[in-house]
């Protein structure tokens, strides 16, 4: 069963990487379009599409080094291997997302000062293809999005991105038809707008998760209630609970026993803990200290 299971995980993250490999490559193909029609058309939209295209393709690049670094195997000097290196990249991608946003709105606000003329047909047809391209890797990052912090920051590079393009063609059409030029810094400020909103989210997000911090579904006073109901638990405390990875939730705690009870009952007693904790909070890696009449705190939350 546990060798099925291993080979289902494998086969899930090569297609995860295979995914990944696909949006950078159509990604690097609407950057240099997006370059080459933003010079030769005077569009500050379509620029700044191209700058924030730019990122999408590091950020994917990020996102997949950090997935191929997340499988490598422990050893004696990386106990953990490198399970966190998905929330550093979402870190870092979060970032990337806020820093690009800040020069969008410094290059929107020189440009509506000084509005230019442009050359819209070319800048609607790119916003096109754009879309297009941008809406095909979305989907193919969306499924892994909702269970993984790494592929979620890709992921909402994207989809932005897209955004931006249907944005950028919005304009292209207001430019063409009505002749306002000044609606291309107005969208580039908005584009950049959104871009910190959902940046910032992201870099709270993966900053909790970096920090260890208790994760926002999970309620301890709950966990350590539910943990004192088991036969023979006295008081769980000394508890930490925080996210490795995605998809590994750990707690550490002291429990403190009523009776002094043989290992051969404590395993059997864990094992009923480690099912309660799983069931009800998904916590999935379990270490408990056993104690009985220890002299020490018997807080919940004691600071190691």
């Amino acid at each position: 069963m546990n060798r099925s299971h291993q080979h289902h995980v494998h086969t899930y993250n090569d297609v995860k990487d295979r995914n990944l490999l696909l949006a950078i490559f159509l990604n690097i193909l609407i950057t240099a379009a997006q370059i080459i029609g933003g010079l030769v058309s005077g569009s500050l939209a379509l620029l700044s599409d191209a700058l924030h295209n730019f990122s999408d393709v590091i950020s994917l690049i990020v996102s997949y080094v950090a997935s191929k670094l997340s499988k490598q195997k422990a050893s004696i000097n990386r106990t953990f291997g490198y399970k966190r290196a998905e929330i550093l990249a979402a870190f870092v991608n979060a970032s990337t997302l806020i820093i690009v946003a800040v020069l969008l709105i410094i290059e929107a606000i020189k440009r509506f000062q000084h509005p230019q003329q442009i050359e819209t047909h070319l800048v609607i047809w790119l916003a096109l293809i754009a879309i297009l391209f941008n809406g095909f890797s979305v989907l193919l990052l969306k499924k892994d999005s909702k269970t993984n912090i790494n592929i979620r920051s890709a992921y909402f590079h994207l989809l932005t991105d897209m955004f931006a393009s249907v944005a950028v063609l919005i304009g292209g059409l207001l430019m063409k038809y009505y002749h306002v030029y000044w609606v291309d810094s107005l969208l580039t400020f908005l584009i950049a707008l959104y871009l910190i909103y959902v940046g910032l989210d992201l870099l709270k997000s993966s900053t909790k998760m970096l920090m260890l911090f208790t994760p926002d579904h999970i309620n301890i006073k709950e966990v350590v209630r539910l943990v004192n109901r088991i036969p023979k638990v006295k008081k769980l405390h000394h508890v930490h609970i925080w996210n490795l990875s995605d998809d590994e939730l750990h707690l550490e705690a002291h429990l403190d026993l009523e009776l002094n009870i043989t290992t051969l009952e404590f395993n059997e007693l864990l094992l009923e803990i480690e099912l309660v904790l799983h069931n009800e909070f998904n916590i999935n890696h379990v270490t408990i200290q056993p104690e009985y009449k220890k002299e020490d705190p018997k807080e919940v939350i004691v600071q190691d």
